[in-house]
């Protein structure tokens, strides 16, 4: 995932590496040439540059003779038609998003519980993306559907184009599998809505073309309630909060019982929140600490997590990492502490079904899970472990409080997703798994430690053939996140079993700071100033590995996307030596303007603000594009981005490139027209981009040169 600092000559011609890109005649431009067209995202000349970048990357990754082999495969294993087809809870039934070779856009399909379980179930076509994009000429992607509990007869389809994180929703029914006439459509835009009944929704959106009701962030801060059958006109304003505020949205939970709750989130920063419970006419708002989490409704009690210590009034402290039950109407009445996990513990999802709740958490990031019930309030609730494999990662796929079953998700590097069915009172059991992509009884998983430069461990996984040599020179490719206290946990991933580990790579994840593997306290510790740790984490362990003679600088390379893309391109400048391939995936890199780029502001309580003096220097610290140096030899990295994305944007992966152009530095770099922040759309996107990927780590770290 990170840096190096080689100029090649390819082994297969006499192509020489110059900026830009692979290529044969040396085209750099003038040191002084003024690259801000750049900035005018779809502009001719920022797009005529973009294809030229692309032509020059492509015309050398996808002409190498692995790259139609790597595409096939990885298309191949995303397409499977073996693969577990994921349910959702609802509407009496399970249903089901696909995708595959005949339905690249999905299609939401529905079956009975009992087919289901079935190893071939019959499933009925709800809803064609396909079919609906070539109609309305639109690159539809499906983002899923917020529906009217309990019967979910009603939904709200969440439908953008080509991946962006706008939005248009439309009203389904779900019983004729048709989109209802003269029903409920709020065109595209950043918004939220949910359902308070039959014939009212709320919705944060927009209102207006001026931009006046939304955030810095570009997120909306004001909530109105729109009537079935009544323009947008004429909808009646709920809610309306700041401009300050990172962004405003409403939220609707119905217990197993009936019982329906609609709140109010304020999202004051991206990790704080004030929770209000609206009644149709008035809003309450709970006295919750501002690092808090609301996971669902049971049995007319609202389940939070807190990320802060937490003294609710006149009782005992609840500890960072919590999870807890309350009652909304009356949390003055007390607080029920569900689960506190131990310092080597982190919560890591919660599920409701009618009577139980269900946790997922990591154990030195090890998955677990766990089953709690009430037993009256204001007594502890009762706790039972759910046996689930270890050293993989264990998720909630589906739980729905009107259903008394829910099922897990069980993966890790080597073994494929498998499903698990939770019934009451049952232990798990497996009852669906997908068929290996790829041959494992070679290799082998292990969690291995580094000592970080302030002397905190952190523990990352290698997984690698049983009989590798330690002689140092393995390539190996190292993966991390580092942000948002978002986990990096065990994932079965088809391409790099079979693009990297098959030909004798070693995939390496590291569970380092900023993430949420060890809970708040992990995350705290890399926030802001303190990120200098998250990449000081990640150098170690790659250092590490060399120190283990798993690998050496020349055979090692880094990858990341998003903020893991900011990682990447900070260890690229700060460590030049220490890599020689850097994967820099949809990325921040530009940490001076970042607040103004896309969603930027939105994640100033991560990062910091250039408004504020000592955050600034900091930010000016670690920003990559700042610190790339003329005189410097770097490692040749492969940058991609996407010019749909509307979260981070292509901003930054451009000024990037652009600098390295303008210091005559060698470089890749592939911009996806479509495909949002995920970068890509369909499997065949998907795949393109992996096999793109495949290319340039082999030829950086497995060929001669």
């Amino acid at each position: 995932m990170r840096l190096g600092c080689w100029i090649l000559t390819w082994a297969t011609s006499a192509m020489v590496m110059t900026g830009g890109a692979v290529h044969g005649q040396a085209q750099t431009p003038d040191n002084q040439k003024d690259y801000s067209f750049l900035n005018d995202l779809h502009g001719k000349q920022a797009m005529e540059w973009v294809q030229h970048q692309n032509h020059k990357t492509l015309s050398i990754l996808e002409k190498d003779h692995r790259f139609k082999g790597f595409y096939k495969n990885t298309l191949a294993a995303l397409q499977a038609p073996d693969r577990v087809p994921l349910p959702q809870l609802q509407a009496g039934g399970v249903w089901n998003f696909w995708q595959d070779a005949h339905h690249p856009h999905g299609v939401w399909r529905a079956t009975s519980y009992r087919s289901y379980l079935s190893q071939t179930p019959k499933w009925q076509s709800k809803l064609d993306i396909d079919a609906l994009a070539a109609k309305e000429q639109i690159n539809w992607v499906f983002e899923g559907a917020e529906c009217l509990a309990p019967a979910a007869e009603h939904c709200l389809v969440q439908l953008s184009n080509a991946g962006e994180d706008a939005q248009t929703l439309r009203e389904y029914n779900t019983q004729t599998g048709q989109f209802i006439s003269g029903g409920f459509v709020f065109p595209r835009a950043k918004q939220q809505a949910a359902w308070v009944d039959d014939n009212t929704v709320l919705v944060a959106r927009a209102w207006g073309n001026d931009g006046a009701t939304l955030t810095s962030s570009g997120y909306p801060f004001v909530v109105k309630a729109v009537q079935r059958g009544k323009p947008l006109e004429q909808a009646t304003e709920v809610y309306r909060g700041r401009p300050s505020d990172m962004m405003v949205a409403p939220l609707t939970f119905t217990d197993g019982d009936g019982q329906r709750l609609v709140l109010i989130l304020r999202n004051i920063t991206f990790f704080e929140t004030r929770y209000a419970v609206w009644d149709g006419a008035h809003l309450n708002w709970l006295a919750l600490p501002p690092k808090s989490e609301v996971h669902g409704f049971a049995k007319g009690r609202l389940i939070v997590s807190v990320q802060d210590d937490w003294k609710p009034k006149g009782l005992p402290v609840v500890p960072a990492g919590s999870l807890v039950a309350l009652d909304p109407k009356a949390l003055e009445q007390g607080v029920e502490v569900i689960f506190t996990p131990d310092p080597s513990q982190a919560l890591d999802q919660v599920g409701i079904t009618k009577n139980t709740v269900l946790v997922t958490l990591l154990d030195n990031v090890r998955g677990r899970a766990m089953r709690f019930e009430p037993v009256q309030p204001g007594r502890p609730w009762s706790m039972e472990p759910l046996d689930v494999p270890d050293m993989s990662s264990v998720h909630i796929v589906a739980a729905n409080p009107q259903s008394e079953t829910a099922f897990l998700s069980v993966e890790n590097y080597l073994t494929p997703q498998q499903l698990w069915l939770v019934e009451e009172q049952e232990q798990p059991k497996k009852i669906k798994a997908e068929a290996p992509c790829f041959k494992t009884s070679d290799l082998v998983m292990e969690q291995l430690w580094a000592k970080s430069a302030d002397g905190t461990h952190i523990p990352y996984f290698a997984v690698h053939r049983k009989a590798m040599a330690l002689t140092g020179a393995n390539p190996t490719v190292l993966s991390a996140y580092g942000g948002f206290q978002l986990s990096y946990t065990p994932t079965y991933m088809p391409e790099v079993g079979q693009l990297w580990l098959q030909r004798g790579g070693v995939y390496v994840v590291a569970n380092i700071r900023g993430g949420g593997e060890f809970g708040p306290q992990w995350h705290e510790a890399g926030r802001k100033a303190g990120r200098q740790k998250v990449y000081d984490d990640f150098a170690a362990v790659g250092q590490d590995l060399v120190q283990r003679h798993i690998t050496n600088p020349q055979h090692l390379g880094i990858r990341g996307r998003s903020n893991g893309g900011l990682l990447a391109g900070v260890e690229m400048v700060q460590h030049p030596t220490q890599w020689n391939a850097v994967v820099i995936g949809v990325p921040l890199l530009d940490m001076e303007n970042y607040e103004t780029l896309s969603a930027g502001a939105s994640w100033v309580a991560e990062y910091g603000s250039m408004s504020v003096p000592e955050e600034a220097e900091f930010l000016k610290k670690i920003s990559p594009l700042r610190h790339l140096k003329p005189e410097v030899h770097y490692p040749v990295p492969f940058i991609f981005t996407a010019t749909s994305d509307d979260r981070v944007g292509p901003l930054h992966a451009r000024r990037f490139a652009a600098k390295m152009e303008r210091f005559k530095k060698p470089f890749f770099y592939y911009e996806d027209i479509e495909g949002g922040h995920s970068g890509t759309v369909n499997a065949a996107e998907v795949a393109h981009e992996r096999a793109l990927e495949a290319v340039y780590l082999s030829q950086r770290l497995m060929d001669k040169h």
